[in-house]
């Protein structure tokens, strides 16, 4: 099931020019159809753009692989459960590196803050008296 422009921004989130901007420029692969809409094959669009949500992702890898195992007796149960497989371990690869980012995110605000802290505390110091460089005061 290929996707259309329409279909594609709401797959992955990204607005519909993003996507034709993206197929212009030959980052993502796309045919046109016999109406002229441009068809775009799943697989080849979440190479490019994260998808929306991760039930699409299972719904458009898993689709096909049901249609083939209604056709082959039933055979699709293995390809399935390794589908399911990658789709967690790329679950958990997401969720670890969303911890590092947020650890990372944090970091930066406590140095933020502390960098904050110091600038104030310049900015509050009194000002010192300027001494002139004229040996005998001013009349």
């Amino acid at each position: 099931m290929k996707y259309t422009l329409g279909e594609a921004a709401k797959a992955t989130g990204k607005a519909k020019s993003t996507i034709l901007r993206a197929i212009k420029n030959g980052t993502v692969s796309a045919s046109k159809g016999p109406k002229g809409s441009y068809q775009i094959d799943p697989a080849e669009l979440h190479r490019v753009f994260e998808p929306n949500d991760a039930q699409n992702v299972l719904k458009n890898v898993t689709q096909p692989l049901i249609e083939r195992a209604e056709h082959q007796g039933g055979t699709a149960d293995l390809h399935l459960k390794h589908t399911r497989e990658e789709l967690d371990r790329e679950k958990y690869e997401r969720e670890r590196e969303r911890d590092q980012m947020q650890a990372t995110i944090d970091d930066l605000r406590a140095r933020l803050d502390r960098s904050e802290d110091r600038v104030t505390a310049l900015l509050a110091a009194p000002e010192q008296k300027r001494r002139s460089w004229w040996p005998w005061g001013r009349s």
